[in-house]
């Protein structure tokens, strides 16, 4: 039918969880969703007609719908169907550290149309290899954004739209994409032709994961499945990927690899990378059974609630006894909270990323009741002194006056665990690379969790059901040890293996 206003996409859900069978099921409700399937070209939204829409996807035959339709059209299908729910898509971004960014061009270069540029060089510390695809800031006023920003090319050199030949920075912050440290200076001359060199990452480098957590056996965590809901997990030569869905509508199912971004395999690393230095590196629990579920398009930073909660479900039906969620978003959410409240009931453990907005209130889908919200836990000495994250280094200290809780980790009553998150090392596509973020302490505590889980045969076998899922909560709980952090800060603590 043609419509004469533009069409918006929703979902629908059942009145509890995601399918049509849960304790406030109804015959018309199951009814609906069992005859809307993607592939119609229009549905009725009640039995007289009154009204269509378009089903564009499904999580199983008889569950929540994502729809196409016209405001009006959502808004008639709420009355033709009361037991059913109808909301908008809304989307979720990944839960790292906001990089910096060059909000307006140097004050003396606005009105010039083409401005004599200052070029830099960013090679290795030991000067002998140039570092291609590094991200460099320069800031001549931090606080209004006032800067240049660019890419080094193959031969590490980057143009500045600076007012050169010699500039005054008030902060200089390189981001590479992999093998070395991030860097960042304060009150400098930056001049044409200047040097930056960055420090490699040594594999065997004990940061702050390694630093509260060991390097374990290859079997630790045996017999557990971890869910990856993410960006995907690219091919890794540490990563054993057994499996896993692509979630996002319009690409290929069985595509759960990489979108581009990098998150996920970097996130996968720190639960289950199986390599060891000084060649590879050791994630939390290595033994476990690896599951990606990619949620993101190609070359997207968001996904839709719609994406993750099918993968959630599907992450779920699969097997997986912990599913990790290290992205986040605003207001909650009803698709991924039924998602979440499934996974519940089904006996399995969402763990999620508390985000990165600077002590902000805990994000969702971290704040939600029935998922595990994580802090990110940092310690000095982890990571280089000139490297990005020293801003990150917050008060108050810990129990050990090294420890710190992320300035950028957002707190609150919803947090139940912290977890190291502070230039974390991790696998990343075409190598290892160093990230910071909640996105980094929650897959820390999903590799405990497992850990905990496998040293618990009898929680490891029981029916998957909401007692199996609260008993696995509650080895993670009564695991924690008190870092000595205000309880908005760190919860119950940092969780501790067996």
């Amino acid at each position: 039918m043609a419509h004469t206003e533009a069409t918006k996409l929703y979902v629908v859900l059942p009145a509890s969880g995601l399918r049509s069978t849960g304790a406030f099921a109804t015959p018309r409700a199951e009814a609906f969703l069992s005859s809307a399937q993607p592939g119609a070209d229009e549905v009725a939204l009640s039995d007289g007609g009154a009204g269509r829409c378009r089903v564009v996807d499904s999580i199983g035959p008889d569950g929540a719908k994502l729809i196409e339709a016209t405001p009006n059209e959502a808004l008639a299908l709420r009355g033709a169907q009361p037991s059913v729910r109808v909301v908008p898509v809304v989307r979720y971004s990944p839960a790292v550290t906001p990089r910096r960014e060059v909000r307006a061009p140097v004050p003396s270069l606005a009105s010039q149309v083409a401005p004599e540029p200052i070029t830099v060089r960013v090679m290795s510390e030991a000067g002998d290899t140039p570092v291609a695809g590094a991200f460099v800031l320069a800031f001549t006023d931090l606080a209004s954004g006032a800067g240049a920003r660019a890419v080094t090319d193959g031969d590490g050199y980057a143009q500045l739209a600076l007012d050169g030949p010699s500039v005054a920075v008030e902060r200089l912050y390189v981001y590479p994409v992999t093998a070395y440290w991030t860097m960042r200076q304060v009150a400098i001359t930056l001049t044409d032709g200047a040097e930056i060199r960055l420090h490699p990452i040594d594999l065997g480098h004990t940061d702050s994961l390694r630093h509260f957590y060991r390097n374990v056996a290859d079997d630790a965590g045996q017999g557990v499945t971890v869910g990856i809901v993410d960006t995907g997990v690219t091919e890794h030569p540490d990563l054993v990927i057994d499996g896993g869905a692509n979630t996002v509508v319009g690409e290929d199912d069985d595509d759960y690899g990489d979108n581009g971004d990098g998150h996920g395999t970097h996130v996968a690393g720190i639960v289950a990378a199986r390599g060891a230095p000084p060649t590879g590196i050791r994630g939390v629990a290595p033994g476990v059974r690896l599951r990606s579920y990619r949620v993101y398009g190609q070359g997207q930073r968001e996904a839709t609630n719609f994406a993750v909660a099918k993968g959630i479900a599907q992450a779920v039906t699969d097997g997986c006894d912990l599913v990790n969620l290290s992205f986040g978003g605003g207001v909650p959410d009803p698709v991924i909270s039924a998602a979440v409240e499934d996974a519940r009931a089904g006996g399995s453990l969402c763990i999620a990323a508390a985000g990165d907005d600077g002590r902000g209130p805990v994000r969702f889908p971290a704040a939600d009741e029935l998922a595990v919200a994580v802090s990110a836990l940092g310690r000095t000495g982890t990571f280089p002194d000139d490297a990005v994250a020293v801003e990150d280094i917050a008060a108050p200290p810990g129990n050990d006056e090294a420890d710190f809780i992320g300035a950028y980790s957002n707190i609150g009553p919803q947090v139940d665990l912290t977890g190291p998150g502070v230039a974390v090392i991790s696998t990343y596509p075409g190598g290892y690379t160093e990230i910071t973020g909640t996105a980094m302490a929650a897959p820390a505590v999903t590799g405990v969790a497992a850990r905990l889980l496998a040293g618990s045969p009898e929680t490891l076998a029981a029916p998957r059901d909401a007692a199996r899922s609260e008993a696995i909560l509650a080895l993670l709980l009564a695991s924690a040890r008190d870092m000595g952090f205000p309880d908005p800060l760190q919860g119950h603590g940092l969780p501790q293996p067996c």
